[in-house]
Protein backbone atom coordinates (compact mmCIF):
# COMPACT_ATOMS: atom_id res chain seq x y z
CA UNK A 1 0.00 0.00 0.00
CA UNK A 2 1.44 3.40 -0.98
CA UNK A 3 1.14 6.20 1.46
CA UNK A 4 -1.06 9.39 0.87
CA UNK A 5 -0.13 12.23 -0.14
CA UNK A 6 -0.92 15.94 1.05
CA UNK A 7 -1.54 18.42 -1.99
CA UNK A 8 -1.86 22.00 -0.85
CA UNK A 9 1.69 22.96 -1.35
CA UNK A 10 0.96 26.87 -2.49
CA UNK A 11 2.58 28.48 -4.88
CA UNK A 12 3.74 31.69 -4.49
CA UNK A 13 3.73 34.27 -7.05
CA UNK A 14 6.89 35.69 -8.32
CA UNK A 15 8.38 38.21 -6.18
CA UNK A 16 8.82 41.00 -8.92
CA UNK A 17 6.04 40.65 -10.08
CA UNK A 18 2.99 43.42 -9.78
CA UNK A 19 0.27 45.05 -11.40
CA UNK A 20 -1.16 42.98 -14.40
CA UNK A 21 1.28 40.42 -13.94
CA UNK A 22 0.40 39.84 -10.03
CA UNK A 23 -3.20 39.81 -11.04
CA UNK A 24 -2.84 37.27 -13.66
CA UNK A 25 -0.53 34.71 -11.24
CA UNK A 26 -2.67 35.00 -8.52
CA UNK A 27 -5.77 34.05 -10.27
CA UNK A 28 -3.43 30.47 -12.20
CA UNK A 29 -1.85 29.70 -8.44
CA UNK A 30 -5.85 29.96 -7.38
CA UNK A 31 -7.05 27.27 -9.71
CA UNK A 32 -3.46 25.66 -9.49
CA UNK A 33 -4.48 25.44 -5.41
CA UNK A 34 -7.77 24.25 -6.51
CA UNK A 35 -6.48 21.45 -8.91
CA UNK A 36 -4.07 20.33 -5.85
CA UNK A 37 -6.40 20.37 -3.29
CA UNK A 38 -8.53 17.55 -5.69
CA UNK A 39 -5.23 15.00 -4.32
CA UNK A 40 -4.98 15.75 -1.07
CA UNK A 41 -4.67 12.64 1.26
CA UNK A 42 -4.67 9.82 -1.68
CA UNK A 43 -2.70 6.97 -2.68
CA UNK A 44 -0.98 6.79 -6.02
CA UNK A 45 -3.34 3.57 -6.35
CA UNK A 46 -6.57 6.14 -6.00
CA UNK A 47 -4.72 8.70 -8.20
CA UNK A 48 -5.08 6.88 -10.89
CA UNK A 49 -8.15 5.22 -10.70
CA UNK A 50 -11.20 6.26 -13.23
CA UNK A 51 -13.94 7.03 -10.89
CA UNK A 52 -16.40 8.01 -14.40
CA UNK A 53 -16.79 6.89 -17.82
CA UNK A 54 -14.42 9.69 -18.89
CA UNK A 55 -10.83 8.26 -19.01
CA UNK A 56 -9.68 10.72 -17.08
CA UNK A 57 -8.08 10.51 -13.29
CA UNK A 58 -6.28 13.20 -11.16
CA UNK A 59 -2.82 11.79 -11.65
CA UNK A 60 -3.43 12.11 -15.24
CA UNK A 61 -5.27 15.43 -15.14
CA UNK A 62 -2.24 16.81 -13.09
CA UNK A 63 0.20 15.32 -15.51
CA UNK A 64 -1.60 16.93 -18.28
CA UNK A 65 -1.92 20.24 -16.81
CA UNK A 66 1.70 20.42 -16.17
CA UNK A 67 2.21 19.19 -19.89
CA UNK A 68 0.13 22.53 -20.82
CA UNK A 69 1.82 24.81 -18.91
CA UNK A 70 5.15 23.58 -19.41
CA UNK A 71 4.57 23.83 -23.42
CA UNK A 72 2.98 26.83 -23.82
CA UNK A 73 5.53 28.38 -21.86
CA UNK A 74 8.38 27.12 -23.58
CA UNK A 75 6.06 28.75 -26.78
CA UNK A 76 6.34 32.21 -25.01
CA UNK A 77 10.53 31.77 -24.73
CA UNK A 78 11.29 29.66 -27.83
CA UNK A 79 7.94 29.99 -30.56
CA UNK A 80 5.68 27.32 -32.17
CA UNK A 81 7.63 24.82 -33.20
CA UNK A 82 7.95 24.26 -29.61
CA UNK A 83 4.62 22.69 -30.03
CA UNK A 84 4.90 21.11 -33.45
CA UNK A 85 2.28 20.86 -35.77
CA UNK A 86 -1.06 19.05 -34.68
CA UNK A 87 -1.55 18.63 -38.55
CA UNK A 88 1.15 16.13 -38.89
CA UNK A 89 0.94 13.83 -35.73
CA UNK A 90 1.18 10.12 -35.92
CA UNK A 91 -0.59 7.34 -33.90
CA UNK A 92 2.70 7.19 -31.70
CA UNK A 93 2.01 10.99 -31.12
CA UNK A 94 -1.41 10.55 -30.38
CA UNK A 95 -0.41 7.59 -27.94
CA UNK A 96 2.22 9.54 -26.30
CA UNK A 97 -0.29 12.48 -25.48
CA UNK A 98 -2.71 9.94 -24.14
CA UNK A 99 -0.60 8.58 -21.79
CA UNK A 100 -0.27 12.36 -20.33
CA UNK A 101 -3.60 11.76 -19.11
CA UNK A 102 -2.78 8.40 -16.52
CA UNK A 103 -0.68 7.26 -14.42
CA UNK A 104 1.74 5.35 -15.69
CA UNK A 105 3.51 2.19 -13.69
CA UNK A 106 6.07 3.50 -11.82
CA UNK A 107 4.62 6.90 -11.50
CA UNK A 108 3.66 8.41 -8.38
CA UNK A 109 1.14 11.34 -7.00
CA UNK A 110 4.11 12.92 -5.27
CA UNK A 111 6.45 13.17 -8.28
CA UNK A 112 3.69 14.09 -10.26
CA UNK A 113 2.77 16.83 -7.89
CA UNK A 114 6.91 17.29 -7.61
CA UNK A 115 7.16 18.17 -11.66
CA UNK A 116 3.69 20.26 -11.59
CA UNK A 117 5.17 22.53 -8.49
CA UNK A 118 8.10 22.94 -10.44
CA UNK A 119 6.82 24.12 -13.71
CA UNK A 120 4.45 26.48 -11.78
CA UNK A 121 7.76 27.93 -10.48
CA UNK A 122 8.95 28.39 -13.81
CA UNK A 123 6.09 29.90 -15.33
CA UNK A 124 5.92 32.61 -12.54
CA UNK A 125 9.36 33.43 -12.51
CA UNK A 126 9.32 33.69 -16.13
CA UNK A 127 6.28 36.26 -16.13
CA UNK A 128 7.73 38.52 -13.40
CA UNK A 129 11.01 39.14 -15.37
CA UNK A 130 9.87 39.48 -19.10
CA UNK A 131 10.02 42.85 -20.66
CA UNK A 132 6.37 42.97 -21.79
CA UNK A 133 3.38 40.89 -21.57
CA UNK A 134 2.42 41.89 -24.94
CA UNK A 135 5.41 40.25 -26.72
CA UNK A 136 3.66 37.64 -29.04
CA UNK A 137 4.39 34.65 -31.19
CA UNK A 138 1.90 32.97 -33.98
CA UNK A 139 0.43 29.99 -32.99
CA UNK A 140 1.34 26.42 -34.81
CA UNK A 141 -0.63 24.84 -37.58
CA UNK A 142 -3.39 23.14 -35.97
CA UNK A 143 -6.90 22.51 -36.91
CA UNK A 144 -8.62 24.82 -34.20
CA UNK A 145 -6.04 27.79 -34.73
CA UNK A 146 -6.82 30.15 -37.55
CA UNK A 147 -3.77 30.56 -39.83
CA UNK A 148 -1.78 33.96 -39.17
CA UNK A 149 -3.04 34.10 -35.43
CA UNK A 150 -0.39 35.32 -32.96
CA UNK A 151 -0.33 35.14 -28.82
CA UNK A 152 0.57 37.52 -26.87
CA UNK A 153 1.90 36.35 -22.97
CA UNK A 154 -0.97 37.88 -21.42
CA UNK A 155 -3.37 35.73 -24.14
CA UNK A 156 -1.01 32.35 -23.08
CA UNK A 157 -1.54 33.31 -19.41
CA UNK A 158 -5.32 33.68 -19.77
CA UNK A 159 -5.42 30.30 -21.66
CA UNK A 160 -3.74 28.20 -18.93
CA UNK A 161 -6.08 30.31 -16.65
CA UNK A 162 -8.60 28.72 -18.22
CA UNK A 163 -7.15 25.69 -18.89
CA UNK A 164 -6.59 25.04 -15.14
CA UNK A 165 -9.95 26.18 -14.04
CA UNK A 166 -11.17 23.88 -16.14
CA UNK A 167 -9.32 20.91 -15.33
CA UNK A 168 -9.81 21.57 -11.71
CA UNK A 169 -13.51 21.04 -12.06
CA UNK A 170 -13.13 18.15 -13.96
CA UNK A 171 -10.54 17.06 -11.06
CA UNK A 172 -13.28 17.99 -8.36
CA UNK A 173 -16.24 15.85 -10.24
CA UNK A 174 -13.38 12.64 -10.41
CA UNK A 175 -12.87 13.16 -6.65
CA UNK A 176 -16.63 13.01 -5.21
CA UNK A 177 -16.90 10.47 -7.84
CA UNK A 178 -14.22 8.53 -5.60
CA UNK A 179 -14.86 8.63 -1.99
CA UNK A 180 -17.36 12.09 -1.63
CA UNK A 181 -14.43 14.35 -0.73
CA UNK A 182 -15.15 18.05 -2.79
CA UNK A 183 -12.75 20.79 -3.37
CA UNK A 184 -14.62 23.45 -4.29
CA UNK A 185 -18.25 23.14 -3.22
Amino acid sequence: MTATHHATTPTKTSPEATGERADLLQALAHHRRFLRLTTRDLTDEQAGRRTTSSELCLGGLIKHVTSVERSWVDFIQHGPEVLGDWNSMTEADWAARADEFRLLPGETLAGVLERYTEVARRTDELVGTLPDLDLSQPLPPAPWHEPGTRWSVRRVLLHLIGETAQHAGHADIIRESLDGTKSMG
